[in-house]
């Protein structure tokens, strides 16, 4: 049966109003000035715009009456675009900028960043409607991965100014991935066990249930900039009069707010996943593990945990993705972390800095994302087939 795929029809037709529309580079002559817009016709000529808009125009007409076999072929166009689309924008790019210039360089511009945006939603679109698996997925995932690697390793985009900003602070960008890293790795770790324990709490005492969810609404209603400096008094006093905390590193600033904050923020979503996984366990299932003997603690964490393991990775996906965007914030309050960059760029009105801290918080949800949503389908599977 033919119908029309509306998301990628949208989708296509929103790119090729991109490409033909706004410009695909800024060429600036230095970091400072703003510089100026070239479209993709003036970038690589007519060529150039006939092989990235006839694939888009492709995939309207297969959206209008979309099959099968129509899908397939408009994820294969996708994935050309995609895979070309890092190599077109340093040729672009080089059509304007000489390997002499050293100051110059080239801005990405509204146009190309609707174009990558677009594909990649069709992307998506397009592997569920064909309910690819999570092995074909990884794999078009890793050509997309692989294409841009190599344009970046070979110095193909080394004009750009995103690149620039980045090879200027290499060093330090390593350690704010880090710190970011490991800031949203405790809280998500330490809101697991709180959670945990609490949806246990509810369990034996469903009279607290209905109290505790509200404290937790409520710590998710206060604004994140507001709860970080509510913490900031309160860890300043306590280091100032308990030195021994202080020397832990626990003060009004750095990583002890914003640890607090983030656990805060990470309780709501991840302790009502963790009591309705919980509750989600058949409760024949657990009184024949009785019957078989099984202790309290054997029941638990041989039966309960495994099978409510699906559900309560679903909780920590989303509670990891939510971390990952609020951490950025927390460098404000001297947590280090990309958002760094992100408000360093802000002040500086330098908006490559900002994309520089942008785009790897970005990559780090979707790649979170993906990787918990395939490990949560795949013990669904197995617990199916163990079942059957």
């Amino acid at each position: 049966m033919m119908r029309t795929n509306r998301v990628s029809l949208f989708l296509a037709l929103l790119a090729l109003l991109g490409v033909v529309g706004l410009d695909a580079v800024r060429i600036q002559p230095n970091r400072i000035v703003a510089g100026t817009g070239h479209s993709l016709l003036q970038a690589l000529g007519p060529g150039g715009l006939i092989a990235v808009c006839l694939p888009l125009g492709l995939i309207a007409l297969l959206a209008l009456r979309s099959t099968r076999t129509g899908a397939g072929i408009m994820l294969a166009l996708v994935m050309a675009l995609l895979l070309a689309l890092p190599w077109g924008l340093g040729a672009a790019v080089g059509a304007f900028i000489e390997p002499g210039q050293n100051a110059a360089r080239a801005a990405i511009a509204g146009g190309t960043w609707l174009l990558g945006f677009a594909l990649m939603l069709m992307l998506v679109d397009l592997r569920q409607r064909l309910r690819m698996r999570a092995g074909p997925t990884g794999l078009l995932w890793g050509f997309g991965l692989a294409s841009l690697v190599m344009s970046l390793t070979s110095g193909w985009l080394d004009q750009l100014a995103l690149i620039r900003e980045y090879l200027g602070r290499s060093e330090s960008f390593l350690d704010a991935v880090i710190e970011h890293l490991v800031l949203v790795g405790l809280a998500v770790g330490a809101s697991l066990v709180i959670a945990v324990a609490l949806a246990l709490w509810m369990r034996r005492m469903p009279r607290v249930r209905q109290g505790t969810l509200g404290v937790l609404s409520f710590i998710q209603t206060i604004p994140s900039l507001a709860l970080f400096g509510l913490l900031l008094a309160p860890l300043a006093w306590l280091a100032a009069r308990y030195p021994l905390l202080s020397e832990l590193g626990i003060q009004g600033i750095g990583l002890a707010p914003a640890l607090l904050a983030l656990v805060g923020y990470s309780l709501l979503p991840m302790t009502r996943n963790a009591y309705i996984a919980l509750e989600s366990v058949d409760d024949a299932v657990i009184e024949s593990a009785r019957g078989m003997g099984m202790g309290p603690l054997q029941v638990f964490f041989r039966v309960r945990l495994p099978l409510a393991l699906p559900l309560l990775i679903e909780g920590v996906r989303i509670t990891t993705v939510q971390a990952i965007g609020l951490a950025a914030v927390a460098a404000l309050i001297g947590a280090g972390g990309l958002g760094t960059f992100i408000f360093q760029g802000l002040g500086q009105a330098a908006m490559n800095l900002v994309m520089l801290g942008a785009l790897p918080i970005v990559i780090m949800a979707m790649l979170v994302d993906a990787l918990l949503k395939g490990l949560a389908g795949a013990l669904r599977r197995g617990d199916s087939d163990d079942r059957a």
